[in-house]
């Protein structure tokens, strides 16, 4: 390809997790990384230090995931990296609002934030992604114009009793997914669906649990960088056997 890829991820959390991890896999892939998230602090040291490993990255911090916030983030995108030397080649939807309540205890508030950024947001993200893929040229290698990946849930499958309003945001968010890679797989745009299955090491983890026998337990948990090495996988499949859903989890969870 004549033009640099860039992989734009959306939801970094505090920088420690999957969306961190992936920003690194595909700048090794020689991606240039475009890093979308609302801690701006994380944000910043998050970009310094994949600048300091020698990737060319941008961050730009969103005080929500709204639409015009989304489409805000987009706008600065593209002005950093002007379509005569770069193209958006791969993109990653792994931003969440988690809720974990007994029902009646769901709060309006609650089922805004959920669906604001379970919902909305991914709704604005795919609408800029396709649009940016739709201008690029199908790769000889891969037959692909760009992939657009969303990190899933097993509450997208299955819900729980303490999970209504997260469970629905990740449902809405399968359900999208299904359908862009149902319509644009036709024109050479994978969607991709990993759905993660257990608990993902990284700071918040870490800090919610405070459980050293976790953290050193491979068997039990999901390590972020794994997931994103799938995920990288993912974007090097080929136009004949392309994965829409993909599901992750650790050697010892409970089915």
């Amino acid at each position: 390809m004549s033009l640099k890829p860039i992989f734009v991820v959306a939801g970094l959390g505090a920088g420690g997790g999957t969306g961190a991890a992936s920003a690194r896999a595909f700048a090794k892939e020689g991606y240039s990384v475009a890093l979308i998230g609302r801690r701006e602090n994380e944000l910043k040291t998050l970009e310094d230090d994949l600048k300091a490993s020698g990737v060319e990255v941008a961050s730009f911090a969103i005080p929500s995931y709204a639409h015009g916030d989304v489409a805000s983030a987009f706008a600065q995108i593209h002005s950093r990296y002007p379509s005569s030397k770069y193209s958006i080649r791969a993109a990653l939807y792994n931003a969440t609002h988690a809720v974990f309540k007994s029902f009646l205890d769901v709060t309006p508030e609650d089922v805004q934030s959920a669906n604001q950024t379970n919902i909305e947001g991914s709704f604005a993200f795919s609408h800029h992604v396709i649009k940016a893929f739709k201008d690029n040229s199908i790769d000889e290698v891969t037959g692909k114009r760009g992939i657009l990946i969303f990190t899933g849930s097993a509450s997208g499958v299955r819900g729980h009793a303490t999970n209504s309003a997260f469970a629905a945001g990740k449902f809405a968010l399968r359900a999208l997914s299904q359908s862009l890679a149902k319509e644009f797989g036709k024109e050479n745009i994978h969607v991709a669906h990993p759905l993660i299955g257990g608990f993902i090491i990284n700071p918040l983890s870490r800090a919610m649990r405070n459980d050293s026998e976790w953290e050193q337990n491979q068997d039990i948990r999901l390590n972020p960088e794994s997931i994103a090495a799938s995920y990288v996988y993912l974007a090097k499949q080929d136009r004949s056997s392309w994965t829409w859903e993909l599901d992750l989890r650790p050697a010892h969870e409970q089915w």
